[in-house]
């Protein structure tokens, strides 16, 4: 597996495969292509769908300049992947002089087709039962099985890491208004935090959660800057979880870089053996990914055993199974932003769940993995964030009629 740094990358939302993802893919292309006259940008599958409403084509024009054209695909899509790019480069007489197929693989990663997988392994282990072997073994918890083998500046960048999460957070329960896209969609952040601070012990904390998880997802949907956790859309669940902890139960910062570390490790487990990408295997993959990362950081802050934090993250895998992405009108926003609200609080749910019992169960998060990815497969590609089913036609379905109506 790679580093877990991969895992968390911070840059602007709202979308780590279709703005974070097309904006690297378009910064390469052009220093590769420096003296081209035009660089056109052909956005297939389903990047194209939602493209506009995940602002691809902004990210992209920024990096390009007055040199870029983008040029959508809406019914096609090529080889690898959903989210495919094609660059072509022109030269002043408009004869092509490069070209660059590239797909936008999820959590901002992409691959071209010369390469269709490109890791740089540095864990021995690959799945969750191997690694629980390892440390039987030898001893140890999951963030020092992270520690051994991840890269030896891990701390200080979980640290920025942490420190990224926390502004996201901040600025996104003290900014209100509207959310930019055609929805109109009111932020809600401020006010859940003005509540909870009213409420009594026994609600709190769900309303915190709620509060903090809307903030982060509030300010991804703004294109502003939050941290993939694993990706922008699901980037509200994990801050959320830890930031409770931090904030309410007074967990000290060294605390909860280890949680991190052992959040990431459940995510790149996944990303291993299944994937994060919504376009891929539909929102389990981005929000329920996400939801088992804060599961297992959470059960870690209330003391569990590394059977406990397995069968946590186990358990908020398994109830998001077969979640599908249709965002209404491409943004990421509906159902998005209140989907992170809930899969924090499951998180919360699944690591209580777990540490409550002795850890043993019958289905194993590896399972959980496997049965995501064959979810994945089976979902039909109008419900993996293209915006052509689900919520997102029924929701232009009624807004149609209603136009009919009137």
């Amino acid at each position: 597996m790679e580093s877990i740094k991969k895992i968390y990358k911070i840059g602007k939302g709202p979308s780590s495969s279709h703005t974070m993802g097309p904006s690297k893919a378009a910064s390469i292309f052009l220093n590769k292509n420096p003296n081209a006259e035009l660089i056109k940008a052909h956005i297939y599958g389903s990047l194209a769908l939602t493209g506009k409403g995940h602002l691809t084509d902004v990210a992209i024009m920024d990096t390009l300049k007055d040199k870029g054209e983008i040029v959508w695909h809406f019914d096609e899509k090529l080889p690898l992947h959903t989210n495919g790019m094609l660059f072509e480069a022109f030269d002043n007489k408009l004869n092509l002089i490069d070209s660059w197929e590239v797909y936008s693989i999820g959590g901002g990663e992409i691959i071209d087709k010369e390469n269709k997988v490109t890791y740089d392994h540095i864990y021995p282990h690959t799945n969750m039962a191997d690694i629980i072997n390892h440390l039987e073994q030898y001893g140890g918890a999951f963030w020092e099985y992270a520690f051994q083998n991840d890269k030896d500046d891990l701390n200080e960048y979980l640290i920025k890491v942490w420190s990224a999460m926390k502004k996201a957070i901040k600025k996104g329960l003290k900014s209100e208004g509207t959310l930019p896209g055609g929805l109109k969609l009111m932020r809600k952040a401020y006010s859940y935090y003005f509540k909870a601070r009213m409420q009594n012990q026994f609600i709190r904390d769900d309303s915190f959660i709620f509060a903090f998880a809307l903030a982060v997802s509030e300010e991804n949907a703004s294109g502003n800057v939050v941290v993939t956790a694993p990706t922008c859309g699901s980037s509200g669940i994990l801050p959320a979880v830890l930031y409770l902890f931090f904030k309410d139960k007074e967990v000290k910062q060294d605390a909860i870089i280890r949680a991190l570390a052992t959040a990431g490790l459940i995510g790149n487990i996944v990303k291993q053996n299944a994937s994060i990408s919504g376009a891929e295997v539909g929102c389990q993959g981005e929000v329920g990914v996400a939801s088992a990362m804060a599961a297992a950081a959470a059960a870690q802050l209330a003391g569990g055993t590394i059977y406990q934090i397995e069968y946590a993250a186990s358990s908020a895998l398994e109830h998001h199974l077969g979640m599908t992405c249709d965002p209404i009108a491409g943004l990421v926003q509906i159902p998005c932003i209140e989907r992170n609200a809930f899969g924090a609080q499951r998180a919360i749910d699944s690591a209580l769940y777990a540490i409550n019992s002795d850890g043993r169960h019958y289905v194993m998060f590896d399972q959980v993995v496997e049965a995501m990815k064959q979810t994945g497969n089976d979902i039909p590609s109008l419900y993996k964030e293209t915006a052509l089913g689900g919520l997102a036609k029924v929701f232009s379905d009624n807004k149609n009629k209603n136009k009919e109506d009137s």
